[in-house]
């Protein structure tokens, strides 16, 4: 008898729910420029009262079966943002390790993720956490860690994100469906410590997250621990909503972006 492995056999080697993880992160928030976090924003997500934007870098290890792990970096970047009053974050970069993670979370969950190479250094209290693509480190992170601070150790975050399939035709538009769906993030951490640093953003065309400045960073730490995600969709939405940040799935360098007005000439 011979096999088709392109076809789904009878035996599942995991569940439909989340898949649990080990984790090691620095977490941030920082403040960026107003009219940058309006613009990064679409519908139906509502802004919060300051123009923050959520990181994370994270090394994780990815528990699949217990007789399988596979370990990934991963740089997650959100707008922090509400959706019918739960609190949460838009999703608009997710850069990782492993071409089975990355379209994975693309094709089920929505997730804007790339593939990229990652490092996180830690040395004693010294960690150094750095993402790169197309031979651009365009995100790195790096301080120290502190004391253990009073932060819930236990607790669930969400982040929101836009599952659809670019159009064949006009890919401008797509085809079928456009989902919003929620990233369930179970975490629980057994070490969350302050953490004194920096955030550093790098020109890359094809990645230009240095087009979203740190004006101020508003928390930073480092947590270990696990994490258990599962997801959900919430609701259809119009393609327009989303669709002109969709170039941010994809290497554009070509792509000139929007004109803003900058934080002095709106103080003005």
């Amino acid at each position: 008898m011979s096999k088709l492995r392109y076809r789904k056999g009878a035996v599942t080697t995991r569940a439909a729910g989340g898949l649990n993880n080990t984790v090691r992160s620095i977490r941030a928030t920082y403040e960026t420029d107003p009219a940058v976090y309006a613009a990064m924003l679409p519908r139906p997500l509502e802004a919060i009262e300051r123009p923050e934007i959520f990181v994370q870098l994270a090394h994780v290890a990815m528990h699949v079966t217990p007789e399988r792990t596979i370990e990934i970096g991963a740089l997650t970047m959100g707008v922090n943002c509400t959706y019918e009053g739960q609190a949460g974050a838009y999703c608009f970069h997710m850069a990782m390790e492993g071409e089975s993670v990355v379209t994975s979370g693309r094709e089920r969950f929505g997730e804007p993720k790339k593939i990229a190479t990652t490092s996180f250094e830690k040395n004693g209290d010294h960690v150094r956490a750095t993402c790169a693509r197309h031979g651009i480190t365009y995100f790195t992170i790096e301080g120290t860690i502190g004391d253990a601070n009073d932060r819930p150790r236990s607790f669930e975050e969400y982040l929101y994100c836009y599952k659809a399939l670019q159009g064949i035709e006009d890919p401008s538009t797509f085809d079928g469906d456009v989902f919003l769906t929620r990233l369930n993030w179970k975490r629980n951490y057994n070490d969350r410590r302050d953490f004194d640093g920096q955030i550093t953003l790098v020109e890359s065309a094809y990645d230009p997250l240095v087009d979203i400045p740190v004006r101020r960073i508003t928390s930073l730490e480092y947590v270990e621990g696990s994490t258990l995600t599962g997801g959900q969709i919430l609701r259809t939405v119009p393609g327009e909503w989303i669709a002109d940040h969709w170039v941010g799935r994809f290497d554009d360098p070509a792509n000139v972006g929007i004109e803003l007005p900058r934080a002095e000439e709106l103080a003005a």
